[in-house]
Protein backbone atom coordinates (compact mmCIF):
# COMPACT_ATOMS: atom_id res chain seq x y z
CA UNK A 1 0.00 0.00 0.00
CA UNK A 2 1.58 3.65 -1.08
CA UNK A 3 -0.04 5.40 1.70
CA UNK A 4 -2.33 5.41 4.37
CA UNK A 5 -6.26 5.57 4.43
CA UNK A 6 -7.30 8.48 5.61
CA UNK A 7 -9.82 7.47 8.48
CA UNK A 8 -12.50 8.73 11.21
CA UNK A 9 -12.93 6.29 13.76
CA UNK A 10 -16.53 5.80 15.13
CA UNK A 11 -15.75 4.88 18.68
CA UNK A 12 -17.71 3.73 22.35
CA UNK A 13 -19.13 0.64 23.91
CA UNK A 14 -21.31 -2.29 22.47
CA UNK A 15 -24.65 -0.82 22.29
CA UNK A 16 -23.79 2.84 21.93
CA UNK A 17 -24.84 3.12 18.19
CA UNK A 18 -21.89 3.18 16.21
CA UNK A 19 -23.02 1.01 13.42
CA UNK A 20 -26.15 2.84 13.22
CA UNK A 21 -23.94 6.38 13.13
CA UNK A 22 -21.61 4.92 10.40
CA UNK A 23 -23.94 3.45 8.40
CA UNK A 24 -26.10 6.94 7.66
CA UNK A 25 -22.46 8.59 7.48
CA UNK A 26 -21.36 6.14 4.91
CA UNK A 27 -24.35 6.75 3.14
CA UNK A 28 -23.19 10.22 2.09
CA UNK A 29 -20.76 10.74 -0.99
CA UNK A 30 -17.38 11.23 0.28
CA UNK A 31 -17.77 8.81 3.46
CA UNK A 32 -17.11 4.84 3.25
CA UNK A 33 -18.01 2.96 5.73
CA UNK A 34 -16.59 0.07 6.85
CA UNK A 35 -17.85 -2.29 10.02
CA UNK A 36 -15.65 -5.21 10.76
CA UNK A 37 -19.20 -6.70 13.21
CA UNK A 38 -20.10 -6.82 9.42
CA UNK A 39 -17.86 -8.34 8.08
CA UNK A 40 -17.39 -11.18 10.59
CA UNK A 41 -20.93 -11.68 10.21
CA UNK A 42 -20.70 -12.06 6.64
CA UNK A 43 -18.37 -14.83 6.87
CA UNK A 44 -19.72 -18.45 6.06
CA UNK A 45 -20.04 -20.09 9.89
CA UNK A 46 -19.01 -23.25 8.62
CA UNK A 47 -15.34 -22.51 7.32
CA UNK A 48 -12.57 -22.62 9.20
CA UNK A 49 -12.56 -18.38 9.68
CA UNK A 50 -16.15 -18.43 10.65
CA UNK A 51 -15.72 -20.90 13.42
CA UNK A 52 -12.59 -18.83 14.57
CA UNK A 53 -14.94 -15.99 15.22
CA UNK A 54 -17.81 -17.58 16.17
CA UNK A 55 -15.68 -19.39 18.99
CA UNK A 56 -14.64 -15.97 20.69
CA UNK A 57 -17.93 -14.26 20.08
CA UNK A 58 -20.18 -16.50 21.53
CA UNK A 59 -18.27 -15.67 24.78
CA UNK A 60 -18.14 -11.61 24.42
CA UNK A 61 -14.49 -12.17 23.57
CA UNK A 62 -12.14 -10.14 21.26
CA UNK A 63 -11.04 -12.17 18.27
CA UNK A 64 -7.17 -12.12 18.06
CA UNK A 65 -5.76 -9.37 16.50
CA UNK A 66 -3.40 -11.05 13.81
CA UNK A 67 -6.41 -12.74 12.44
CA UNK A 68 -8.76 -9.48 12.61
CA UNK A 69 -6.47 -7.49 10.78
CA UNK A 70 -5.54 -10.07 8.27
CA UNK A 71 -9.34 -10.29 7.51
CA UNK A 72 -9.50 -6.26 7.37
CA UNK A 73 -6.67 -5.64 5.21
CA UNK A 74 -8.36 -8.30 2.22
CA UNK A 75 -11.59 -6.74 2.61
CA UNK A 76 -10.00 -3.48 2.12
CA UNK A 77 -8.10 -4.54 -0.70
CA UNK A 78 -11.14 -6.58 -2.27
CA UNK A 79 -13.18 -2.98 -1.75
CA UNK A 80 -10.57 -0.76 -3.69
CA UNK A 81 -10.40 -3.64 -6.41
CA UNK A 82 -14.21 -3.78 -7.00
CA UNK A 83 -13.86 -0.07 -7.26
CA UNK A 84 -16.42 0.25 -3.97
CA UNK A 85 -13.43 2.59 -2.60
CA UNK A 86 -11.25 5.16 -3.46
CA UNK A 87 -8.52 6.29 -0.69
CA UNK A 88 -8.31 9.63 -2.99
CA UNK A 89 -12.00 10.45 -2.91
CA UNK A 90 -13.65 9.28 0.05
CA UNK A 91 -12.81 9.60 4.24
CA UNK A 92 -12.92 5.87 5.51
CA UNK A 93 -15.17 5.80 8.21
CA UNK A 94 -14.07 2.62 10.72
CA UNK A 95 -16.32 0.83 13.07
CA UNK A 96 -15.05 -1.72 15.30
CA UNK A 97 -11.59 -1.72 14.77
CA UNK A 98 -8.73 -1.16 15.87
CA UNK A 99 -9.62 -2.86 19.54
CA UNK A 100 -6.82 -2.65 21.35
CA UNK A 101 -3.92 -1.13 21.54
CA UNK A 102 -1.94 -3.78 19.77
CA UNK A 103 -3.99 -3.26 16.82
CA UNK A 104 -3.35 0.48 16.78
CA UNK A 105 -0.15 -0.13 16.63
CA UNK A 106 -0.13 -2.94 14.17
CA UNK A 107 -2.42 -0.99 11.54
CA UNK A 108 -0.59 2.54 12.15
CA UNK A 109 1.27 1.95 8.96
CA UNK A 110 -1.91 1.33 7.39
CA UNK A 111 -4.13 3.99 8.25
CA UNK A 112 -3.84 7.64 9.02
CA UNK A 113 -6.42 8.68 11.85
CA UNK A 114 -7.78 12.55 11.17
CA UNK A 115 -10.51 12.50 13.77
CA UNK A 116 -11.98 9.62 16.69
CA UNK A 117 -16.06 10.12 16.94
CA UNK A 118 -16.22 8.56 21.02
CA UNK A 119 -19.90 8.07 21.29
CA UNK A 120 -20.36 7.85 25.12
CA UNK A 121 -24.00 6.80 27.19
CA UNK A 122 -23.87 6.88 30.94
CA UNK A 123 -26.79 4.42 31.18
CA UNK A 124 -25.87 1.03 30.79
CA UNK A 125 -29.57 -0.35 31.20
CA UNK A 126 -30.42 1.83 28.27
CA UNK A 127 -28.09 0.33 26.42
CA UNK A 128 -28.49 -3.13 27.17
CA UNK A 129 -32.15 -2.53 26.43
CA UNK A 130 -30.92 -1.34 23.01
CA UNK A 131 -28.80 -4.59 22.60
CA UNK A 132 -31.40 -7.18 23.22
CA UNK A 133 -34.16 -5.34 20.67
CA UNK A 134 -31.59 -5.66 18.29
CA UNK A 135 -30.92 -8.91 18.97
CA UNK A 136 -34.35 -9.88 18.40
CA UNK A 137 -35.37 -7.87 15.43
CA UNK A 138 -31.63 -8.85 13.33
CA UNK A 139 -31.29 -12.04 14.50
CA UNK A 140 -28.07 -11.70 16.78
CA UNK A 141 -28.08 -13.82 19.32
CA UNK A 142 -24.88 -12.51 20.70
CA UNK A 143 -26.80 -9.61 21.53
CA UNK A 144 -29.14 -11.47 23.88
CA UNK A 145 -27.39 -12.66 26.35
CA UNK A 146 -27.10 -10.23 29.39
CA UNK A 147 -23.76 -11.89 30.34
CA UNK A 148 -22.44 -11.62 27.40
CA UNK A 149 -22.98 -8.20 27.04
CA UNK A 150 -21.85 -7.16 30.07
CA UNK A 151 -18.51 -9.06 29.37
CA UNK A 152 -17.96 -7.44 25.93
CA UNK A 153 -18.32 -4.21 27.86
CA UNK A 154 -15.77 -5.32 30.41
CA UNK A 155 -13.77 -6.22 27.53
CA UNK A 156 -14.38 -2.77 25.70
CA UNK A 157 -13.13 -1.33 28.83
CA UNK A 158 -9.92 -3.31 29.69
CA UNK A 159 -8.87 -3.59 26.35
CA UNK A 160 -10.30 -1.00 24.04
CA UNK A 161 -10.54 2.35 25.80
CA UNK A 162 -6.98 2.46 25.38
CA UNK A 163 -6.72 3.32 22.15
CA UNK A 164 -7.87 6.76 22.58
CA UNK A 165 -4.24 7.24 24.27
CA UNK A 166 -2.75 5.46 21.52
CA UNK A 167 -4.17 8.23 19.07
CA UNK A 168 -4.39 11.32 21.42
CA UNK A 169 -7.27 13.18 23.17
CA UNK A 170 -6.90 16.24 20.94
CA UNK A 171 -8.06 14.43 17.54
CA UNK A 172 -11.07 12.81 20.08
CA UNK A 173 -14.77 14.36 19.82
CA UNK A 174 -17.34 13.04 22.66
CA UNK A 175 -20.76 12.64 21.31
CA UNK A 176 -23.64 11.72 23.34
CA UNK A 177 -25.41 8.68 21.99
CA UNK A 178 -28.24 8.76 23.63
CA UNK A 179 -31.05 10.14 21.94
CA UNK A 180 -32.65 9.71 18.72
CA UNK A 181 -30.80 8.27 15.51
CA UNK A 182 -30.80 11.68 13.74
CA UNK A 183 -30.53 13.57 16.66
CA UNK A 184 -26.87 12.05 17.13
CA UNK A 185 -26.83 12.42 13.56
CA UNK A 186 -26.73 15.87 13.80
CA UNK A 187 -23.39 15.83 16.18
CA UNK A 188 -21.59 13.25 13.92
CA UNK A 189 -22.33 15.51 11.00
CA UNK A 190 -20.80 19.20 12.51
CA UNK A 191 -17.50 17.17 13.72
CA UNK A 192 -17.07 14.36 10.08
CA UNK A 193 -17.92 16.99 7.33
CA UNK A 194 -14.95 19.41 8.10
CA UNK A 195 -12.61 17.24 8.45
CA UNK A 196 -13.77 15.71 5.16
CA UNK A 197 -13.55 19.19 4.35
CA UNK A 198 -10.05 19.52 4.81
CA UNK A 199 -8.59 16.55 3.76
CA UNK A 200 -10.41 15.90 0.24
CA UNK A 201 -10.89 18.14 -2.58
CA UNK A 202 -13.75 16.84 -4.02
CA UNK A 203 -16.14 17.32 -0.99
CA UNK A 204 -18.75 19.00 -3.18
CA UNK A 205 -18.80 16.54 -5.81
CA UNK A 206 -20.87 13.56 -6.93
Amino acid sequence: MSARYRTLLIFGAPGVGKGTQGTLLGSIPGFLHVSTGDIFRGLDMDSETGRVFREYSSRGELVPDDFTIRLWREHMQHMIDAGKYNPGRQLLILDGIPRNASQAASMDGDIQVLQILHLVAGDEDILLKRMQRRAEHQNRHDDADEKVIRNRWAVYNRETLPVLEHYGHDCCVQIDGIGSPGRVLLHVLEAAVPVHEKHFSNALED
